[in-house]
């Protein structure tokens, strides 16, 4: 968790830097575009950290591989999920969106039906399955044609994308490698 804490932090300052650099001075920009590139290194330094310990570990190999078998779902989705999402594969589909801030929750009252919306879980997992999702519906069969599907039913983009993050968290539970037979899934 820590190393991913890291990771965050050090990610956000690149971001800074880089917004830093097209105000800098000319006089400054040397030592901008040095220090971005530290940020650079030190980032892929705690990733190669972060992929060694998961797939080193007894506990968490099995989840990484299935994970790492889903196109769409990359290493920074990976790492965020098992450490950030320890429940990940042990509770069922419903609680576990929940967890995630992805279950769509009413907003009844009275006779009045009001529209579902997602809310409160945890946010840095929450967008990570969002990067995973818009990946996964281009590039993952499975979640292109349910994704298209959703779209082709009328449903708006968030609707359809929050599916799609659902459908990906949900993946351990099966707990088979990924399959691209939409029949499967």
């Amino acid at each position: 968790t820590e190393l991913v804490d890291r990771r965050a932090q050090l990610v956000a300052m690149r971001a800074q830097e880089k917004a830093r650099l097209t105000t800098v001075k000319p006089v400054a920009r040397k030592s901008e575009r040095e220090h971005i590139a530290w940020l650079d290194a030190r980032i892929r330094q705690i990733e190669r950290d972060l992929d060694g310990r998961l797939k080193d570990s007894p506990l968490y190999r099995p989840k990484y591989d299935l994970l790492d078998s889903v196109p769409g779902v990359g290493r920074v989705t990976i790492t965020t999920l098992l450490s950030r999402m320890p429940e990940l594969g042990t509770l069922e589909r419903k609680r576990i969106a929940a967890l995630a801030g992805v279950a769509p929750f009413a907003d009844d009252s009275g006779k009045r039906r009001g529209q579902r919306y997602i809310q409160g879980g945890r946010a840095d997992v929450r967008c990570v399955l969002y990067m995973a999702a818009l990946s996964a519906a281009r590039c993952n069969p499975v979640i292109k044609a349910m994704y298209e599907r959703l779209r082709a039913a009328g449903k708006p983009f968030k609707v359809a994308i929050t599916a799609c993050m659902r459908k990906l968290l949900v993946i351990l539970k099966s707990e088979q490698p990924w399959r691209t037979d939409p029949i499967a899934r």
